[in-house]
């Protein structure tokens, strides 16, 4: 097991059965303490129920990213295990209406914005304190809350011995989850791609903002994962369009440069990496993962 998040504290909102699950499970493998938040309660218990089987350390809670009263809970839950967090991954997700523009209704829209843009930025803004803390320096105390460090503080100095030893200077990571409909136009998607997009220039101004406070923000673009949510859905197309499985993941794949759709696994390894000291000078990036499909 390769520690790479020891005694690091990551909070992922909006963990699912599938890229949530993996990432929880994988994050507490390289030991990391995961906090598991998504709408549905009993989903997180069970996702933090597998994470301690396994040997990991896991605490779930419910929230509601579109309900700032929710997020604040959910800080404050957090708060009650520890003082300091060092990742926090947005991957909250809603159904979007796949309708052309002219047919979608704005409430869709607003809707949408609401959860994947507004959404990331009332979860960052309530962790900013303890992502600022978890970007202290192991040996110095964490910045005040809403304190950006100047040039010639005790962190910026921090950070110039660092940089001068070769070594990673401390840092925290935000990691928000876009998607690939960032890079085409195909007019089912525009509601959906009005979202994500947006949340990539969220990332974008994030960065700036809170890289004074040595925390990093960047965002992944994930085309097609196959995990068992695309499965099914391929079942659907095999049963209705006729052919089989296979066909519909080969005709899929064909616009792949590697001729193949990302794993699970896939998707969550950079995130891993965008979390870890290994990114420490990484920021204000978007990272597609899509087997090829889009070049950017």
């Amino acid at each position: 097991m390769t520690e790479n998040l020891s005694n690091k504290t990551i909070v992922i909102v909006g963990a699912g059965p599938g890229f949530g699950r993996t990432l929880a499970l994988q994050a507490a493998a390289q030991g990391a303490t995961v906090v598991v938040a998504a709408r549905t309660e009993s989903r997180v218990v069970e996702i933090a129920e597998e994470v301690r089987a396994a040997g990991g350390s896991a605490i779930a809670a419910a929230v509601d990213a579109t309900d700032p009263e929710s997020v604040r809970a959910l800080r404050e839950t957090v708060e009650g295990h520890t003082d300091a967090v060092h990742g926090l991954v947005y991957s909250a997700f809603a159904v979007p209406s796949m309708k052309p523009l002219a047919q979608t209704d704005h409430d869709q829209i607003s809707l949408g914005i609401d959860l994947s843009v507004l959404g990331a930025l009332r979860t960052t803004q309530e962790f900013t304190p303890l992502l600022e803390a978890g970007a202290a320096p192991a040996t110095g105390a964490a910045p005040a809350t809403g304190a950006v460090p100047a040039t010639g503080t005790a962190a910026g100095s921090a950070a110039a011995a660092d940089s001068a030893t070769g070594a990673a200077p401390a840092s925290a990571s935000v990691v928000m989850m876009a998607s690939a409909v960032i890079h085409h136009s195909r007019e089912r998607y525009a509601g959906y791609k009005i979202a994500k997009t947006a949340l990539v220039a969220l990332g974008h101004s994030l960065a700036t903002e809170l890289g004074p406070r040595g925390i990093r923000v960047n965002t992944v673009a994930p085309g097609y994962i196959y995990g068992e949510t695309l499965k099914a859905y391929f079942e659907h197309l095999a049963t209705k369009y006729g052919g089989t499985v296979d066909d519909v993941y080969a005709h899929t794949a064909e616009k792949m440069d590697l001729r193949r759709l990302p794993s699970e696994r896939e998707i969550v390894d950079p995130v891993l990496f965008l979390l870890s000291d290994a990114a420490s000078a990484v920021t204000g990036q978007t990272l597609t993962v899509d087997c090829g499909e889009f070049h950017t």
